[in-house]
């Protein structure tokens, strides 16, 4: 298993210094600031490379680019509206310009408007480290009564209706101001961030399309590049949905080990493959995290490690971020499964048999509570879960009965 660390770029709070120093062996980084549909230049990538492979003083770092997360999928493209042919096009080009620069693994999504939703980036745990968390009865608050979606209240139940209106009588302007900018907080790393309006003119256009027309517009976007990467020599990953469940009435089509399983049948090619997010996947008590590795591992190219625990039962529900050995994902067993699929890939002599993964999100703990950093991108909280990560890897590794990968 490579470790990666996620990187946001020269803005970011966390230095290639500090990468360096947590003892990540590869980088995780994509070019925010190139709005989507827009083609990723050699230029552009070429000096993200050199960012990620210096340190502060000029001296080799000895990190790479490994992993592009994420090469955005435009809107017009989800919808299949607008310029989204001339996105598609694009977008093989950024690929193609990858590749050229050495760049073989691209983590992409397919959530509308989205790319992940909370209501609290910051809530107190009681040993005073904060975490990301959903909160049901804020986001019902939310959908219903400061964003006021046409409908929305036909989507929940009586009960929790009525505790989501005396949730909002009770909160003061700050805090629906805070909710309101949490749940539209838009793409992590992204130039674009949303408006209640925007929130809303978004929501509408995707008034015609469900689920099923959703996953259409999915296999047909990986049928015209899936080929293109393929020929490159880049293996492109799926992220799940985040939460794995409805959300505003926009259609979820990758939350559960089924959506996974048709999409890669649909376009059967070994560069159509999976992100296995634990975090995501987790929230819904069904998703059997080491099974689906087991089962679907052939075709995981990137993997992100973190844990959640569900609050409340049901879906949908409401959880946070745990400690990385903490949540509801038993990631003893999620690690040992990741393990077996690289010996078992090492074996049949596949190249990509070392699979990339990171700490994903973290805790802010000691000195990220003053840095005010990237929500759920902490150095210390990640560096703590890194390291928990690695100690499993060790000793799972350790056991006198496992063959090695490497």
């Amino acid at each position: 298993m490579k470790q990666t660390w996620r990187w946001f770029g020269p803005h970011d709070l966390v230095s290639i210094d500090d990468i360096c120093q947590a003892g990540a062996e590869g980088v995780v980084s994509a070019l925010h600031h190139i709005p989507s549909g827009a083609v990723w230049s050699p230029a552009e990538i070429t000096k993200r490379q050199a960012e990620i492979a210096t340190m502060k003083d000029g001296v080799a770092s000895g990190l790479k680019w490994d992993v592009v997360e994420s090469l955005p999928v435009s809107e017009a493209i989800k919808k299949q509206e607008g310029p989204w042919r001339d996105h598609i096009e694009a977008y093989k080009q950024s690929l193609r310009h990858l590749a050229a620069a050495g760049i073989d693994i691209v983590c992409y999504n397919f959530m509308p408007v989205l790319d992940w939703t909370r209501t609290h980036l910051n809530w107190r745990l009681p040993n005073g480290a904060t975490c990301m968390r959903f909160d049901l009865i804020d986001f019902v608050a939310f959908d219903c009564f400061i964003l006021a979606r046409p409908g929305a209240d036909e989507g929940y139940e009586a009960a929790l209706l009525a505790q989501a209106k005396e949730r909002f009588a009770n909160m003061d302007d700050a805090r629906r101001e805070q909710l309101t900018r949490t749940v539209a907080f838009g793409l992590p790393g992204s130039v674009e961030k949303l408006t209640l309006d925007d929130l809303r003119g978004l929501l509408a256009s995707y008034a015609g399309i469900d689920a099923e027309q959703l996953r259409r517009n999915l296999i047909d976007f990986l049928a015209e590049v899936v080929p293109v990467a393929r020929e490159v020599g880049i293996r492109m990953c799926c992220h799940p949905d985040d939460p794995p469940f409805e959300l505003l009435g926009l259609p979820r089509i990758m939350s559960t080990e089924d959506d996974y399983r048709r999409v890669i049948e649909a376009v059967d090619l070994p560069e159509n493959g999976i992100t296995l997010c634990s975090g995501s996947l987790g929230v819904r008590a069904e998703n059997d995290l080491p099974g689906m590795m087991k089962r679907l591992g052939h075709r995981v190219h990137f993997i992100h490690l973190r844990n959640t625990l569900r609050e409340t039962e049901g879906l949908p529900c409401s959880f946070h971020e745990a400690d990385h050995l903490g949540g509801d994902t038993d990631m003893v067993d999620l690690i040992e499964a990741i393990l077996d699929e690289e010996t078992a890939r090492k074996a049949a002599g596949r190249a990509d048999w070392n699979i990339p993964f990171r700490p994903d999100h973290g805790h802010d703990i000691l000195d990220d509570l003053n840095r005010q950093g990237q929500p759920g991108y902490p150095a210390i909280g990640r560096l703590k879960g890194l390291a928990e990560l690695r100690g499993i890897m060790t000793a799972l590794m350790a056991r006198p009965n496992r063959k090695p990968a490497g």
